[in-house]
């Protein structure tokens, strides 16, 4: 792999405003706009590269950024999509789906770049990266017009570990979690890629801790604190949902058994799945009975949900397909969920992004 290091940052000239609230609010915005404005080519043109400030520890971080215009006493929802494992803030694939929604239903969009790639101790499930994903929603909130009711998080993959901390960990601040094949335990997801061969990962997860997470009690205990299933049993306040594709752990990178014990970890026990049930899932691929016999969700099209199981506000669904988010599903679902109402299982379709295979399994 190859990553670039983050371009320099230089402040645009002020150019003249015919609006006064709109000179207001890039006066008092504490950021500065990259003059190259297209992280990626198949980024719109409308979505600037920023830097925001880390208040816990001074440093500024980048971050991809657009805001609908003003409109006179209007709120826009806010959403916070989250690079996959070995990507970084400008990472273009299926993540420029989430941007193009954002556009396309006037939401505001940041994509942070929460200390880049998980292979360094600042990454992967630390603290700094937790602080900087809050930092970011905190700058958001200062720099446009967010509706603190319709606040957003998506991930796939290494952004659905992510997704997965953020409900454990920062429960208040959501409206909705959309989480996509995330590795909910580190030190088990470092075995299980060592035994399938893919060291790579296995590799990163050992440099972000300082060894791999059986060698010492500080590596054993880094593991846990950066592992969902630590704190998804703070989780139960927050709509969160689950998906995972069930081929996945063979064709992909995280068996699906990571959103079942993830699931297991918020849901009270009367509705957990045993350990040996989960097994035999994985290990025969056979579902258990379940909500999803015989049903059809128009927003998941061809990849349709295997298994599903609902408890408050939390769903988990295994669908037909492999280390992939289907990003529909995900973004028509999201955009049903409001603050301070019941989570809305059965979403209308409002809009609709086009997306290849190539987009939909870009989360490696």
């Amino acid at each position: 792999m190859n990553f670039e290091e983050i371009p320099d940052t230089t402040t645009f000239p002020m150019p003249p405003f015919k609006s006064a609230s709109l000179l207001l609010l890039l006066l008092i915005s504490d950021t500065s706009f990259a003059q190259d404005t297209l992280p990626a080519p198949t980024y719109p043109p409308e979505v600037k590269e920023i830097t925001y400030p880390c208040p816990h520890d001074q440093s500024q971080q980048a971050a991809l950024f657009w805001t609908p215009p003003l409109q006179k006493d209007r709120k826009f929802p806010l959403l916070v999509a989250l690079h996959t494992w070995s990507g970084d803030y400008r990472q273009a694939g299926g993540e420029v789906k989430y941007a193009e929604w954002c556009l396309q239903q006037g939401w505001i969009f940041i994509h942070p770049n929460f200390r880049g790639p998980n292979l360094s101790p600042e990454a992967m499930g630390s603290d700094l990266m937790i602080n900087d994903i809050r930092a970011a929603v905190e700058w958001a909130r200062r720099s446009a017009p967010v509706d603190e009711s319709r606040i957003y998080a998506i991930g796939v993959s290494g952004g659905g570990h992510a997704t997965q901390l953020l409900a454990g960990r920062t429960p208040e601040i959501w409206a909705g979690i959309s989480s996509w094949c995330g590795i909910s335990d580190i030190a088990t997801w470092h075995t299980e890629t060592t035994a399938a061969g893919r060291t790579n990962y296995a590799k990163h997860i050992e440099m972000a801790l300082g060894g791999s997470p059986d060698d010492t009690d500080t590596t054993i205990a880094e593991a846990s604190h950066r592992s969902p299933l630590t704190w998804l049993e703070n989780a139960s306040s927050v709509p969160l949902d689950l998906c995972h594709g069930i081929r996945d752990g063979r064709d992909g990178s995280v068996p699906f058994t990571h959103s079942l014990n993830a699931w297991n970890t918020v849901v009270p026990e009367s509705a957990r799945l045993s350990p040996e049930v989960i097994a035999g899932f994985y290990e025969t691929l056979t579902p258990p009975a379940s909500e999803a016999a015989g049903l059809i969700d128009p927003l998941f099209g061809i990849h349709v949900p295997l298994f599903r199981k609902t408890h408050g506000n939390t769903r988990v669904t295994i669908f037909q397909g492999g280390h992939e988010i289907i990003h529909n599903a995900a973004l028509n679902w999201l955009a049903a969920q409001k603050k301070g109402q019941p989570v809305n299982w059965n979403p209308p379709k409002i809009g609709e992004v086009k997306s290849t295979e190539a987009d939909r399994e870009s989360g490696r």
